[in-house]
């Protein structure tokens, strides 16, 4: 049985803070009920990846990223054929673009939590500043997580794009 929730964390364990998002992971595995979330790590997005999308009520992408203006970032994505639809590595946006060229539907809604990183080196653990800001995107995760509705991650997504553009 499909649960309404995915939450899809990606990144590289090796690779310092491209680690945040399986971490991000760890954290929302040993703090929430997963009745309703289903977990699910990689370390990239794939073509595959498009199809468990189905049958969910909201998709929650987890990211390191170096153009965070704050701790972390949250969107809701909108379902685009960008430049990585023809490579092997995809971003969200293309993922829900295959899912609609598959599906012939709209994807799920969909979101992206991305975490502020700064150094990928491999063979490297996170730094301590990527540590804050998982500390920081694993409550907020928590609570977008513990009110699983649209209409609430949708005012979150507004509240931190107003807060970055302020």
């Amino acid at each position: 049985m499909v649960k309404p929730v995915l939450l899809f964390g990606y990144g590289n364990l090796s690779r310092g803070d491209d680690a945040l998002g399986p971490r991000l992971l760890e954290f929302v595995e040993s703090h929430l009920d997963l009745d309703d979330i289903d977990i699910l790590s990689d370390f990239q997005l794939q073509i595959e990846h498009a199809l468990d999308l189905e049958n969910r009520a909201l998709v929650l992408f987890v990211d390191a990223s170096v153009s965070c203006s704050s701790a972390f970032d949250f969107t809701e994505l909108k379902s685009a054929q960008d430049k990585s639809y023809s490579t092997h590595t995809l971003s969200p946006s293309a993922v829900l673009a295959v899912y609609q060229a598959v599906k012939k539907q709209m994807p799920p809604p969909c979101f992206l939590l991305s975490i502020k990183a700064q150094q990928f080196e491999l063979g490297s653990g996170l730094s301590p500043e990527a540590e804050v800001c998982l500390m920081l995107a694993s409550q907020f995760a928590a609570l977008l997580l513990d009110n699983p509705a649209l209409g609430f991650w949708r005012q979150q997504a507004k509240l931190c794009r107003e807060k970055n553009h302020a």
